[in-house]
């Protein structure tokens, strides 16, 4: 049987232990990926104590609190704290979600908090979003028009088409699906994944624009569209319950009409 070893420099080893103080007695632990490119150590996971008593609900209130109370090397994003920028994502208890999101109770033990997986970390909780975005900038995500000259007025839409985009726009880029999905783990480099392929099928299906030809052109790669397999990952691990294997299954069928099958 074959046996497989991760190199030396990236065995992840036990950290420090940071007890909570006596008395508390809604103690929960929080077991958190370390991992700093400047000190040369191979990454950790520190364990961290804190009384839920004197704390905010959700996992990132307990970041917070100990970033800003025990220890202020601890290193994530945030920023908007209302599932709603996206900042905040990672895997939390084995999923990849939104820290915001994310209630303490429900996790039941110790809480593991990792960064989405199979992207390069740039420091403890922080991934690397570079090539993710640059994907994002590929499909051109903005109203594109073949007319030369502005309307003077906005473009308007019937009920019925700013309807087609409700599942979609509320996508807020936060990678959770992508970093779920095995066939980006695989094929990352050319397969555009889960939430930028929801992104583009945004803008194929929006009325107001005018290049939807030039963007299934775009997508006709054996790379960059047909690597989903349908496996669902993006759309059990969504925080915003949207489904971006059926947009994915909708620029398919785009693909099929045009072509008269």
């Amino acid at each position: 049987m074959a046996q497989f070893t991760l190199p030396k420099n990236s065995k992840v080893r036990k950290g420090r232990h940071f007890p909570v103080k006596p008395g508390a007695k809604q103690v929960q632990r929080f077991k958190i990926y370390r991992w700093s490119p400047d000190d040369g150590q191979n990454p950790r996971t520190d364990t961290y104590e804190l009384d839920m008593g004197a704390c905010g609900p959700m996992v990132l209130d307990a970041l917070i609190k100990i970033k800003n109370e025990i220890d202020p090397t601890l290193t994530f994003r945030r920023s908007c704290r209302e599932g709603i920028c996206g900042s905040c994502a990672m895997n939390i208890d084995g999923t990849n979600t939104l820290a915001c999101l994310k209630a303490c109770d429900d996790v039941k033990g110790d809480v593991a908090i990792y960064p989405l997986p199979h992207m390069p970390v740039v420091k403890d909780l922080v991934p690397d979003m570079t090539h993710f975005y640059a994907q994002y900038a590929s499909i051109k995500p903005w109203i594109r028009t073949q007319s030369t000259a502005a309307p003077d007025t906005e473009r308007r839409q019937s009920e019925e088409d700013r309807a087609k985009l409700d599942g979609l726009y509320e996508c807020i880029l936060c990678a959770c699906c992508s970093t779920a999905c095995p066939s980006y783990w695989w094929n990352g480099d050319r397969y555009l994944g889960p939430a930028i392929l929801l992104q583009a099928y945004r803008w194929i299906v929006d009325s107001r624009d005018e290049d939807t030809g030039e963007r299934l052109d775009n997508l006709e790669d054996p790379f960059r569209l047909y690597r989903c397999h349908t496996i669902m990952n993006c759309t059990r691990t969504c925080p915003k319950g949207l489904n971006p294997a059926k947009a994915i299954a909708e620029i398919k069928k785009l693909m099929l009409e045009r072509r008269g099958v």
